[in-house]
Parts: C-alpha cells; sequence; structure tokens
C-alpha cells in the first residue's frame, strides 16, 4: 500500500481511500496569464508519475486539475497589452497543453475552469457570510480565519504566529481586515474590470475560493488527496482548507506537496527573482523526456536544481534504456517478479523515484549481462519487467528508427571507420552528427543515434 508523506500531519503515512479501489485527487492547476516554467514542469510531472503509478497498480484514478482563467495577473497584463483578458487566457492554456503533452503528461480527467463556477463560489461565500465566518467591507468580502479553530495546520503554526498573506501575490485590502490573517473572498470590481454580478456588488472571486468550490463539488467531501507545489501550501491551500472547515466539510484526507525547482545557489525560481526558465524553451533543445528522468532521479519533496549537467545526465541515463528497447524490442517473456516486487516497495515508500530508477538500472544492466552469457529468458524477464516500470512512471522508449538517411549513413560510415582502426575520421563523422543535434552512443553492436 502507497505511503506518502501528509503536510498536515508532518508523517508519512498510508494514503487511505475513501473507496477501496479508487483514488480521487485534486491538483491545483496553472493561472493562464505566461508561458509555464519548469517549476510548473516538475508539478505536473511529479503527479502525473503518481497518477500512472496508481493506475499502474490496479486502482481507478481521478484527477482533478484546474485552471485559474480570471485573477489579477490575467487583468494586469490585458491593461498592459490593451487585449481582451480572454484572449490571453485562451492562448496561455493551449500553449500549457501543448507543453505538457510534450511532456507526456496525459490531461486530468477533470479540467474546470474558475470562470464556470461563479454562481457556485458566490453561493459558498453568501453561506460563510450567513454563518458569521466571513464580513463585508468596502472593497469585497474577507473570511475571519479566528473563527477557524486550527488555522495554521497545514504550516504548523498559531494564528498569533502567523504573519499576513504569503506566496508571491499581493495582500489584498490590507486595511480593511479585522485581523491580519484574514483573507478576500469576493472582491468588488474596479471600474474597466471583468465582473459577476453578486450580492455585495459586482466584482469577482478571490483566488482561494475557487479550489475549494470545485474539489468538492467534482470530488466530493473528504476526497483522498489534495496536491500542489510547496509554494501553495500557504497561504493557498491553507485558505482553501479554512473555508471547507468554515462551512463545517470535511475537506481533503491528505496533503502531498513537491519541493521547489532552485538555481544555483539554491534559490526558488520565480517570477519574483527573475530567474525562470521558460519550459518551453527547454522541451526546444532537449529531448522532452530528459526531464522526466531527471526528475525520476530526484525524490519529489527535495529541492532540485535543473542545469547542463543533470540535463546531460538524464539524457544518457535515456540513451541506456533505449539501448535495450533497441535490442530487445517487444520482451517474450513474463517480467521478472522480483524486480516489480522491488520497484513496488520503493515507490510504496513515499514515492521514491530515485531508488525505483536504481532498480530499473540495475536490471538494465543485469539484462545485458544475461543476454551476452546466452541467457536470453533470463534476458527477456528482466527486460519486461524494465518495459513494465517505464509504464507505470511515464517513460517511453526511443528506438532510433527515426534517423533520416543521411545521418544513418555517417553512423555506418563511423562504425565502418571504427573497424579499420581509422579512429580519425570515425571521431570526426562522430563531431558532425553531434554538431547536427545527435546523441552518439557505440557499443559492440554499433553505432546508435537519437536526438
Amino acid at each position: 500500500m502507497l505511503h506518502l508523506y501528509d503536510t498536515a500531519t508532518r508523517e508519512v503515512r498510508e494514503l487511505a481511500l475513501r473507496e477501496p479501489g479508487s483514488v480521487s485527487i485534486y491538483l491545483c492547476g496553472p493561472t493562464v496569464y505566461g508561458p509555464p516554467h519548469i517549476g510548473h514542469g516538475r508539478a505536473t510531472l511529479v503527479y502525473d508519475v503518481l497518477r500512472r503509478y496508481l493506475t499502474w497498480s490496479g486502482l481507478n484514478v481521478r484527477l482533478v486539475s484546474n485552471i485559474t482563467d480570471i485573477d489579477d495577473s490575467i487583468i494586469n497584463r490585458a491593461n498592459r497589452e490593451n487585449r481582451p483578458w480572454q484572449e490571453i487566457t485562451t492562448k496561455c492554456e493551449a500553449v500549457w497543453f501543448d507543453a505538457m503533452g510534450k511532456l507526456g503528461v496525459a490531461r486530468p480527467t477533470d479540467v474546470p475552469h474558475a470562470t464556470e463556477y461563479v454562481d457556485e463560489m458566490v453561493a459558498m461565500i453568501g453561506q460563510l457570510v450567513d454563518l458569521g465566518r466571513a464580513y463585508t467591507t468596502d472593497d469585497g468580502v474577507y473570511l475571519s480565519v479566528e473563527t477557524v479553530d486550527d488555522y495554521g495546520l497545514l504550516v504548523n503554526q498559531h494564528l498569533d504566529d502567523m504573519i499576513e498573506g504569503g506566496g508571491d501575490r499581493e495582500v489584498f485590502g490590507a486595511g480593511n481586515k479585522r485581523h491580519p490573517a484574514d483573507f478576500v473572498l469576493w472582491k468588488l470590481a474596479k471600474p474597466g474590470e471583468p465582473s459577476w454580478p453578486s450580492p455585495w456588488g459586482d466584482g469577482r472571486p478571490g483566488w482561494h475560493s475557487e479550489c475549494v468550490v470545485m474539489s468538492l463539488d467534482l470530488l466530493g467531501e473528504g476526497f483522498d488527496l489534495h496536491c500542489g507545489g510547496m509554494d501553495l501550501k500557504f497561504p493557498h491551500h491553507e485558505n482553501e482548507r479554512a473555508q471547507a472547515v468554515a462551512l463545517g466539510k470535511r475537506f481533503a484526507n491528505h496533503w502531498m506537496h513537491n519541493g521547489f525547482v532552485v538555481d544555483a545557489e539554491g534559490e526558488k525560481m520565480s517570477k519574483s527573482l527573475g530567474n525562470v526558465h521558460n519550459l518551453l524553451d527547454l522541451l526546444d533543445q532537449y529531448d522532452p523526456r530528459a526531464y522526466r528522468m531527471l526528475l525520476l532521479q530526484s525524490h519529489y519533496r527535495g529541492p532540485v536544481s535543473v542545469g547542463q549537467d543533470n540535463i546531460d545526465s538524464s539524457v544518457k541515463a535515456l540513451a541506456r534504456l533505449d539501448g535495450v528497447a533497441r535490442r530487445f524490442k517487444a520482451p517474450a517473456a513474463a517480467p521478472d517478479p522480483a524486480v516489480l516486487d522491488a520497484f513496488r516497495a520503493a515507490m510504496d515508500d513515499d514515492l521514491n523515484t530515485p531508488a525505483a530508477m536504481a532498480i530499473v538500472f540495475d536490471a538494465v544492466t543485469q539484462a545485458n549481462a544475461a543476454a551476452d552469457a546466452g541467457d536470453m529468458v533470463r534476458a527477456h524477464q528482466l527486460v519486461a519487467a524494465i518495459f513494465s516500470i517505464a509504464e507505470a512512471v511515464g517513460l517511453t522508449f526511443a528506438t532510433g528508427d527515426e534517423v533520416p538517411a543521411d545521418a544513418a549513413a555517417k553512423a555506418a560510415a563511423l562504425d565502418a571507420a571504427r573497424a579499420a582502426k581509422d579512429f580519425a575520421t570515425a571521431d570526426a563523422l562522430r563531431a558532425e552528427l553531434q554538431a547536427d543535434g545527435w546523441t552518439v552512443e557505440t557499443t559492440k553492436q554499433g553505432t546508435t543515434l537519437r536526438r
């Protein structure tokens, strides 16, 4: 059974399922006002791996991930560029899903949009006002966090110790709040801003209200797992939870947060630091599978730096897997059960993908050794396990069939030069292929190429 670190209880514990055989997951999705950066890529890949592993394990997974398509950042960009805000959100959402497709991220089961749920958010806010848990001001409606007994659970802090706001977002309406940690549920619109009707005046929902409404509507009370980046733990996730608690509803049973992508100095990559790497650039310059491999070789809760060295290392690791796929094609055997058992044990221990990948590459070494020794039965059992694990974590293989004729001819000429011990020519051909963007791998079986 899968055990995951739970942010709320601060322990690795079993992911208890509300309904046997089914897993309900909510993942905070993007605010669509710009291109995704590699931090976004990490979050979606981590939970794509989790989802695929759960499915591979025989569970029925329902993953809900929202689109925030109304927000201050969207409005600000629309005003700067004198464009309709809907044009920005539509284009940026398309860019997002195109990037996710290149990464091999499966589309969520449900993709609700904030603008589709405004009426439901107005109704929820009205209930909070009626209960005395929220109050109106001259600029909107706020939740009174002092009415939520365990506010601060996810960050393990008492209310009196907490500072107002958090994250990268502006503290809205600080002068109107009864308590510094109170947060806005409904923002009254300024002239020219997009707005919706409400009992308190035309406006739009606060950021923290959309996810609680969507998750409870689509997954129901007490759903199994709420996911997102560590930067969303506070205030966003804490404020989501607070609204559900204030309504007397059971919210998520388990909370999972992935670590930051950091720069070379260990600083979190964020727009405020100005060192965000555009995910689209990474996907254009490298095999998109390399980022998945890099993250699989890092634990999801720790920080990870994305640089030339570890991307190159990931490309080389993929080359080893591709080599197995080319050598053995579809394995004609049942997967080695010991390898699968070891893989399951690693993954069930807080999604320990680095240990899981070590198991995979040990199996690669054993499979090649068995084949070299003529034990093809053993080799195919190991390779079948490798193929099964690759499916469980979303890795695909490149067999080299897409290599164009001119590049393939250079690879053949390289092998001929090596056979003739003309190493100068072989090195020159290798350099030409690398300059053309190919990874060149030469083994006893010959030279193979991959982008």
